[in-house]
Formats: C-alpha cells, sequence, structure tokens
C-alpha cells in the first residue's frame, strides 16, 4: 500500500499533538543542558503549522512538508528552527508534487532531510544531537526496506532505532550546540533534539501502521 497526502496531512496533526502534549518535557530536557526553550519553541511552530496547513490540504505532499518547514523558519527560535525546517524542506523537495508516495519515496525523503541537518549544523554520529536518533532510523528503514518489510513494520523498526539512539546520548558528551558548552557536565543528560525527533518518527510509525 501507499502512503497518501492524507497520510501526511495526519501524520503533521499527530505530530503537532504530540509536541502539545510533551513540550514541558521537552522544555525540561533542555533546562539541563542548553537553554531551556527546545519546547516551548516547537510549541509555538506546530501551532503556526496547524493554522496554516487548511491553506495546503488539497496541494501535493512535497508543497505540504515545504509549507511545514517554511513556518517552522519562521515561528521555532533557537537551533530548533532551522534544524526542522531543513528536514521538512528537503524531503519537500524530495518528494515533489507526488500525491501518493511509496515508503522508498520516504526513506529518500528522510535521507534528504538528515543530510540537510548534518550539513546545517555541522555535526556527526555521536555529537549528541538530534543525529544520533536520525542516523539508526534512517539505517533501520533502509534495512527493512531492503528485507521487503511491511511497511507498518519497517517504519515501527524505524522509530525503535531512534528511540534507542535518543537513549544512546545520555553518556555521550555533547560537541556541538548549546549543550557542548557544558563539557563534561552534558554526561548523563537525554539530548532534546534527539528526543523530539523520535517522537517524530513514532508518530509516523502510528499515523502511518496501515499503509
Amino acid at each position: 500500500m501507499t502512503i497518501q497526502r492524507d497520510d501526511v496531512l495526519n501524520w503533521v496533526r499527530e505530530y503537532a499533538q504530540v509536541i502539545e502534549d510533551n513540550h514541558e518535557m521537552l522544555t525540561e530536557l533542555d533546562r539541563e543542558i542548553g537553554d531551556a526553550d527546545h519546547g516551548a519553541n516547537m510549541r509555538r511552530g506546530f501551532k503556526a503549522v496547524l493554522e496554516k496547513l487548511p491553506t495546503v490540504e488539497d496541494k501535493d505532499i512535497g508543497t505540504i512538508l515545504k509549507t511545514v518547514g517554511m513556518t517552522l523558519l519562521s515561528k521555532v527560535g533557537g537551533a530548533g528552527g532551522p534544524l526542522y525546517s531543513t528536514i521538512f524542506m528537503k524531503a519537500g523537495m524530495t518528494i515533489g508534487a507526488k500525491m501518493e508516495m511509496e515508503l522508498s519515496d520516504w526513506a529518500q525523503a528522510l535521507e534528504a532531510g538528515i543530510a540537510g541537518v548534518a550539513t546545517l549544523g555541522k555535526a556527526q554520529l555521536n555529537d549528541k544531537t538530534m543525529l544520533d536518533a536520525l542516523y539508526p532510523a534512517l539505517d533501520a528503514l533502509k534495512q527493512a526496506i531492503a528485507d521487503g518489510v511491511p511497511t507498518g513494520d519497517a517504519l515501527k523498526r524505524s522509530a525503535e532505532a531512534a528511540h534507542q539512539g535518543m537513549l544512546a546520548t545520555v553518556p555521550l558528551m555533547a560537541r556541538k550546540g548549546r549543550a557542548s558548552y557544558l563539557g563534561e557536565r552534558s554526561i548523563g543528560h537525554q539530548d532534546p533534539g534527539a528526543t523530539s525527533t523520535t517522537l517524530l518518527l513514532e508518530s509516523v510509525a502510528r499515523i502511518w501502521a496501515d499503509c
């Protein structure tokens, strides 16, 4: 089965609700090693996304994702705005004018978004950033596709890999972003960006489970 435009819209709405439900937790994580604003910024950004979404509900998937990205860039402060905007913008550019997509299209879109984040943030695996959740998620997704795993199971594997990557940020010392200023004091704390991206991929797995 394919992932339809309405599935994408439902996922964006679901993730906005997930951010609403978890913004205090994200801010608490960011209070430990950042500026204590990640949850609040993401909440503000996705409230704006929900307001904008009705204007593109009849558009193609690429336009929807790029609109989400542009909205986040204008509304989300700190590093999160440009980074999350990049994920959605690059994904939208990769998918283009399609009204439906295969799981392989999503993998390519996710890969483009991750590459954009890595370039923008000048970060790599084990720097204690969102990439520590995103890279394992992408690897798991690509492997599942290669193994012929059904869409729902493949997305679940991807989300589980992101979750494990998120947990693996706890013992790391931050080498990028605001947390890097703390040096060894950043050890023992879960990265907020890895957490919010894990929530994103978990919402994908829930909403697209039956695609």
